[in-house]
């Protein structure tokens, strides 16, 4: 199933967006910041009929790629984002120097 899946980054709705053919199953939403230099993860999900398929960690990879290859820096307000920080300490450079994400 997950040999079909999609990533797309959706600028003008603030999103990247996972999708099964034509259905979006899952985003990531962001805000922009700092004039473009900084994108504030807010929200991620997953349809229930695609979660446990590691697809929110493959919408989060692809997103903050596309943040660093920007050359934009991230605050992770996103509890998901944040969780996936802790795993993967390859990505917490893109952190904003000084963020104190909020207490879960």
């Amino acid at each position: 199933m997950t040999d079909r899946i999609e990533i797309v980054h959706v600028p003008e709705r603030h999103r990247y967006e996972l999708h099964d053919g034509d259905k979006r199953i899952g985003m990531a939403l962001y805000r922009v910041q700092d004039d473009g230099a900084v994108y504030a993860f807010d929200h991620t999900e997953v349809d229930e009929g695609y979660s446990g398929l590691g697809l929110a960690s493959r919408l989060v990879s692809f997103a903050l790629d596309d943040v660093r290859s920007k050359g934009a820096r991230i605050r992770p307000y996103c509890p998901y984002v944040r969780a996936f920080l802790r795993r993967h300490a390859e990505y917490r450079d893109l952190v904003v120097d000084g963020f104190v994400p909020p207490e879960e």
